[in-house]
């Protein structure tokens, strides 16, 4: 069933049992142009909020694209070239993820074109011209290019997308234009896979100057970077390490916090195969927050799993409390971060006063998955007092799912 939108090396990895799988040669050469990425405490923040917590970050916004979404598609472009593919299609949110891959695209020779959730496309020009600069051709979701795009557009030109829509778009165009194959930037195995390079390098690099986290922190759309910063340290939880590991979400799509765990499709045209994940339904279409890439109805099914045997916790975040925090973390480190970053943060800032309340010492890591220097409409908008949080209602979730009553439980 892969076949049609991933070629055979990538499904490989996709259902691979095996614990390690090599870096092509290849592929560390291009990542050799930003990585390894830096790992820095943050004195400022600490100093700021008076806490005896210890809080490092892993500073993944040095990549060109300026996010870590290009530790997958750089892997990605390189074995789909391999492969004889010629072409490829996605979807985006924010952004990040599109022109992650026109980055990465552009390094190996492949055209692509992006289909961006609409609500972004209009908040967000400046990823736009990036993906356009690397050589993309990115449009609005969803569109009149494809047939599970053009139902909704036709229905309303102005409609705000989703991920789910956009998904069925992109999905579509991979598997039926020529020489063409489907690039996914989260939730799928491989995706995580290759994101695992965070946390390889943050272990070493906190081995290095002798500490080891007692948090680890990081916020969840799909589950990549958080999944990136987080699996070698639940790998080492499984093995008996004493630590808590956090992914943070949007109060707006609580995937994690209120969603059930069920069997339900990626995308909203029901293309894809069923996973087994938290959800919120796949017709869910969320509310316009700025943090574009944490507006995912799904959640990766390996990160639905740990969430389900107690090896991580789960929280939600509103929008305010979270520019709040990148306001703060801007004041004292001096990166603005990215508005999905800033989930990450909040909770770090939590944590961290918690450990002030408790007197006690502890290690805080962090993924600070991007910055927000394209972002700064956002700020703006919060700054002058225009943003707002949004809740999602649990009688709405129970509406969402009722359609995956007749899909047996996991």
């Amino acid at each position: 069933m892969l076949e049609a939108i991933f070629p055979k090396n990538v499904i490989e990895q996709e259902v691979s049992t095996e614990r390690w799988i090599d870096i092509p040669d290849e592929v560390i050469e291009k990542y050799l142009i930003w990585r390894p990425t830096p790992l820095y405490r943050a004195y400022f923040l600490e100093k700021f909020l008076g806490t005896p917590a210890r809080i490092y970050f892993k500073n993944e916004g040095v990549s060109p694209p300026g996010s870590h979404k290009p530790n997958t598609a750089i892997a990605q472009a390189y074995f789909n070239k391999i492969s004889g593919i010629k072409r490829l299609a996605t979807e985006t949110g924010a952004g990040q993820w599109g022109s992650a891959l026109a980055f990465a695209c552009s390094q190996f020779g492949l055209e692509l074109k992006v289909y961006m959730v609409r609500i972004s496309f209009n908040q967000k020009p400046y990823r736009r011209i990036l993906m356009e600069t690397w050589g993309a051709k990115c449009v609005p979701s969803p569109s009149p290019d494809t047939n599970s795009g053009r139902k909704f557009f036709e229905q309303n030109p102005e409609h705000p997308g989703s991920l789910g829509i956009a998904i069925s778009e992109a999905v579509e165009d991979g598997a039926t234009s020529k020489d063409s194959k489907y690039s996914i930037g989260s939730v799928a195995n491989h995706v995580l896979l290759h994101q695992t390079v965070i946390g390889l390098e943050s272990h070493k690099q906190l081995e290095m100057i002798g500490e080891y986290p007692d948090v680890v922190i990081g916020c969840a759309g799909g589950g990549s970077n958080f999944s990136g910063l987080a699996l070698p340290f639940v790998r080492d939880k499984i093995h008996g390490k004493k630590l808590r590991v956090i992914a943070c979400e949007p109060s707006s799509c609580p995937t994690m916090t209120k969603g059930p765990y069920v069997y339900d499709f990626g995308d909203t045209a029901e293309t894809t195969p069923l996973f087994a994940m938290h959800s919120l339904g796949h017709s869910f279409v969320p509310a316009p927050i700025h943090a574009g890439g944490l507006r995912y109805h799904g959640m990766a099914p390996i990160v639905s799993r740990l969430l389900m045997d107690n090896l991580i916790e789960a929280r939600a975040y509103g929008q305010l409390e979270t520019f709040a925090a990148g306001v703060i973390f801007a004041r004292t480190e001096g990166f603005i971060p990215a508005p999905e970053t800033n989930h990450a943060i909040a909770c770090v800032i939590e944590e961290a006063k918690k450990a002030k309340e408790e007197g006690k010492e502890k290690v805080i890591l962090m993924n600070w998955s991007g910055h927000g220097i394209i972002d700064l409409a956002a700020y703006d908008a919060y700054l002058s007092g225009k943003l707002e949080d949004y809740v999602l209602p649990n009688d709405e979730i129970q509406k969402l799912i009722k359609a995956l009553e007749k899909f047996p439980r996991p």
